[in-house]
């Protein structure tokens, strides 16, 4: 708050003064008294409205730098009203009462809405392990009564199930801490894993995947990573050519960290999407003519790779290619939970 915004706030206060020495003037002046008298009379007026409005000026500026200063150091402004500095003035007063009371409100509500994500998260948890079963119990019947049709059936499902575990990761995206656990692992193990999973549905594809050594060892956690390749193949798949589909999957050793880089042979993305794709519900050009794109698989990918502490990109010419690539920073102590190393 400076000394003019002040001066305006006070502009009311001002002119009352301004009407009381009018006022007064013309009442002394009547009743005789000399203009020497009056002149000195006023100049003190004056001069101890100007001390007064100046010293006001700078406790108030002091309080609300004060106030600014602690709202700013914390880590949830909106309770600010409970570490405000007592103040002598009424007005003062009243206002930190309000803020508390608009306060506890907001706390309510959000502490409402949490409980209700909650619980929904918990739901959709539970309804996604159910649905496992049936899903589990289709493929074991698929697995003994092998035909052209169960064939196919299996690569819905394993889509199907897919998509299932898409809700599974997307619900616990946000607490990813509480269920990772970071080690040192061999990237051809994971990437193997993850062809496996999904194995019927890159082969009703004709998917052929070219693996080119990934023998280096990173610190990541497998099950994420894994869920992680997977919706980079399912991609792969969803965007391919009439004619075959070709993923090649390798790896390139760079300054303080080991890139992954899936690549295939579709139709690529456009140079003024590519900067979007990992954006929440991005489809783009491609995305409008396949009715499976939901804009949410990587979208997933870049959150869990924030929260594994791994970053990820896309390199793409349209029509040619896309390079989906993972980069896993060396060292164990990047991720542990305790700032110690996770492993040796």
């Amino acid at each position: 708050m400076n000394f003019p915004e002040y001066i305006k706030d006070k502009i009311l206060t001002i002119l009352m003064q301004i009407l009381c020495m009018t006022g007064s003037f013309i009442y002394l002046y009547t009743c005789g008294m000399k203009k020497n008298q009056l002149l000195l009379f006023y100049l003190a007026w004056l001069f101890l409205l100007a001390v007064w409005f100046t010293v006001d000026w700078y406790k108030r500026s002091r309080y609300f730098k004060e106030l600014f200063h602690i709202s700013d150091s914390l880590d949830k402004p909106y309770l600010i009203s409970e570490v405000m500095p007592d103040s002598f003035r009424l007005e003062d007063r009243l206002y930190k009462r309000i803020l508390r009371s608009s306060n506890k409100s907001v706390i309510d509500t959000v502490h409402h809405l949490e409980s209700e994500r909650t619980e929904y998260k918990d739901f959709i948890e539970n309804w996604i392990h159910e649905v496992k079963l049936p899903i589990t119990s289709m493929n074991l019947i698929c697995d003994n009564n092998k035909t052209a049709e169960t064939r196919k059936i299996k690569a819905q499902l394993s889509e199907l199930e897919n998509d299932v575990e898409k809700a599974l990761f997307y619900a616990r995206s946000d607490t990813v801490y509480q269920d990772y656990f970071i080690h040192r692992i061999v990237l051809k193990d994971a990437v193997l894993t993850a062809i496996q999973r999904i194995r019927p549905y890159l082969i009703q594809n004709q998917a052929q995947i070219e693996l080119h050594g990934c023998e280096e060892m990173v610190y990541c956690d497998d099950k994420w990573l894994e869920f992680i390749l997977n919706q980079i193949f399912l991609n792969a798949v969803k965007y391919k050519k009439e004619e075959s589909l070709r993923i090649t999957i390798d790896t390139l050793r760079e300054n303080n960290s080991t890139a992954l880089i899936v690549s295939d042979n579709g139709i690529g993305i456009q140079d003024s999407e590519i900067g979007r794709i990992f954006d929440k519900g991005f489809t783009g050009t491609n995305g409008r003519h396949n009715r499976q794109s939901t804009g949410i698989g990587l979208y997933l990918c870049r959150k869990l790779c924030r929260k594994l502490g791994i970053s990820i990109e896309a390199r793409s010419e349209e029509g040619k290619y896309t390079k989906i690539l993972l980069h896993f920073p060396d060292g164990s102590s990047h991720f542990s939970r305790d700032g110690q190393n996770a492993e040796a």
